[in-house]
């Protein structure tokens, strides 16, 4: 639907988004390291560290080889995996574009846990919706997903640059831009049937990301933008 470019929103509580950076850093360092590794090692990675709903409900085991982390922790390394660069660079986008001005708002450590949460909140709704699939799931797109929440409820009336449709440059007010994307995510899990993508994890990290927000912010920190001063130019006078 679009590709977010530029959001214009200053920091105003921290002085640089460290942990945006690291996990930007963290996910760009593993799509490399199992890009250049054998098809044996990128088979051991996602099956050993994807989530696989089979495995976690008992419905199927792993062979021992593959059996890299307990079966619980899979809620969080899946979503430091992707499967392309497109994937990767999709995702870090979003991330770099929205996840400081979360960031902002919760904290370092706040952050980092409200993204490992929504993350694990998207592969819980995952494996709620498809609870005997034996395909791993992997990617960012659950945090991701939490963090597009967040911002529309901290942020809604900032103006963001996107690329409408991958090729129109537009500024639009982020309510309208982030709230299509939210119904978009929702419609699909409704409509779009089997599918490579997983719309239910996208719908779980959306869910948790509205509400983790409310309560993992900053003493002081406003929700939907309240105090924020629209500057209106004064009329120009002859």
């Amino acid at each position: 639907m679009f590709i977010p470019l530029h959001d214009a929103n200053a920091l105003r509580y921290i002085r640089k988004q460290y942990v945006t950076i690291g996990l930007i850093v963290v996910n760009v360092l593993v799509y490399a390291f199992t890009y250049v590794s054998s098809e044996e090692v990128q088979t051991a990675a996602v099956l050993g560290l994807g989530y696989i709903p089979a495995l976690v409900h008992d419905l199927a085991d792993l062979p021992p080889q593959y059996q890299l982390i307990p079966e619980d922790l899979s809620y969080i390394s899946y979503a430091f995996l992707h499967g392309s660069l497109l994937h990767l660079g999709g995702n870090m986008l979003f991330l770099w574009v929205f996840g400081d001005n979360v960031e902002d708002a919760l904290g370092h450590v706040r952050f980092l846990i409200f993204y490992l949460l929504c993350a694990a909140a998207g592969a819980f709704v995952h494996g709620l919706v498809a609870p005997q699939s034996q395909v791993p799931l992997i990617g960012a797109s659950g945090a991701i997903a939490g963090i597009v929440a967040a911002y529309l409820i901290l942020h809604p009336r900032v103006k963001i640059w996107v690329l409408a449709f991958a090729r129109i440059p537009l500024r639009l007010p982020a309510w309208l831009v982030l709230a299509l994307w939210i119904a978009m995510q929702f419609a699909m899990l409704g409509f779009a049937g089997d599918e490579e993508i997983s719309w239910a994890a996208h719908v779980g990290g959306i869910i948790a990301g509205a509400t983790l927000v409310v309560f993992l912010r900053k003493r002081g920190v406003p929700l939907f933008d309240k105090g924020l001063v629209t500057v209106v130019p004064a009329a120009a006078t002859r």
